[in-house]
């Protein structure tokens, strides 16, 4: 099955598109990196276009064998420009008959009470819990009716080298590694699982590369819920400082939304953070032998980054 990777392609560059990408290098091939301004990584091949031309994104993909969408419209954008982007897309991966793995997140379950599996129901209650559920019902039914051959695979809030806008990038790690306080959303005695982003980037490339494994969603490893709290102590024993954090209260981020969009997008999702958010990965874990990374050496591997990226 190695020739489904012979020839992958990677769509964006944030840090999920560069873990993919990093993750293909290091199996011995040169992705081409697909982003509207072109950006170079070491090992790939960069190509300049907009996900959502699908003109453009047909001769993007060329002979893609896999392709791996991690590109994504800016967050207050999600519901007017998300859909395009995907069915441009699907279209390319139907003309070429390239594998689509799609990275997606946990949104569009809604709020649970129990371990998310992949089997639970779509019940969003957000804007953009619906824009999610409705990417993975299209998606699913492209693959359904042979259009394409497709899966996704979803994670949690994520963490890692270069992650900075995830509710554990810089304004979690940025000021802990100093020896600050790290800024938490909703109550920090709440359980919420992170997924580490090479953890993320390895799962996508397996299932990619696994014909049984398409026509589905899987949860990428991720490590057991734990709360907030203890999260925050295990990142500062891993950065050698004294755990500290201070609690984001809903008014002031409602505030802060004001002025900033990612903030006032962040409100509807507070749900995830008030109450237990925990992932169930046993069956992405089960058939691919791929458990988590130890939680304590991610840390220490994400607070290093945060270490040489602030010097």
């Amino acid at each position: 099955m190695a020739d489904l990777l012979d020839t992958p392609v990677v769509l964006g560059a944030g840090p999920v598109g560069r873990s993919v990408a990093a993750a293909l290098v290091a199996r011995g091939t040169r992705p081409r990196v697909v982003t509207r301004s072109g950006t170079t990584i070491d090992g790939t091949e960069p190509w300049r276009a907009d996900v959502a031309d699908p003109d453009a994104t047909r001769a993007a993909l060329g002979r893609a064998t896999a392709v791996f969408q991690c590109a994504q419209p800016p967050y207050h954008r999600w519901p007017r420009n998300f859909p395009a982007i995907q069915r441009s897309v699907v279209r390319a991966c139907e003309a070429n008959g390239a594998v689509l793995v799609a990275i997606e997140n946990l949104y569009g379950y809604g709020p649970v009470s129990v371990p998310m599996t992949e089997d639970l129901p779509m019940r969003p209650t957000t804007r953009k819990g619906a824009v999610r559920a409705a990417l993975w019902a299209e998606l699913l039914d492209a693959h359904q009716s042979g259009r394409v051959r497709a899966a996704a695979v979803r994670a949690s809030d994520f963490f890692g080298a270069g992650v900075r806008d995830s509710a554990y990038g810089e304004r979690f790690f940025g000021p802990l590694v100093s020896g600050g306080k790290a800024q938490v959303l909703g109550s920090p005695r709440a359980r919420h699982a992170i997924t580490y982003v090479p953890d993320l980037a390895a799962a996508a490339v397996r299932v990619a590369e696994d014909p049984a494994a398409w026509g589905r969603a899987w949860h990428a490893p991720t490590a057991p819920g734990i709360t907030q709290l203890a999260l925050v102590e295990a990142a500062a024993r891993a950065a050698g400082v004294p755990p500290a954090f201070v609690a984001v209260k809903p008014w002031q981020l409602r505030l802060v939304g004001a002025f900033n969009s990612g903030a006032r997008e962040t409100v509807e999702m507070l749900y995830e953070f008030d109450h237990d958010f925990v992932v169930d990965s046993s069956a992405f874990e089960t058939r691919f032998g791929q458990p988590p990374t130890p939680l304590d050496r991610a840390l220490a591997e994400t607070v290093a980054w945060y270490r040489q990226a602030g010097a």
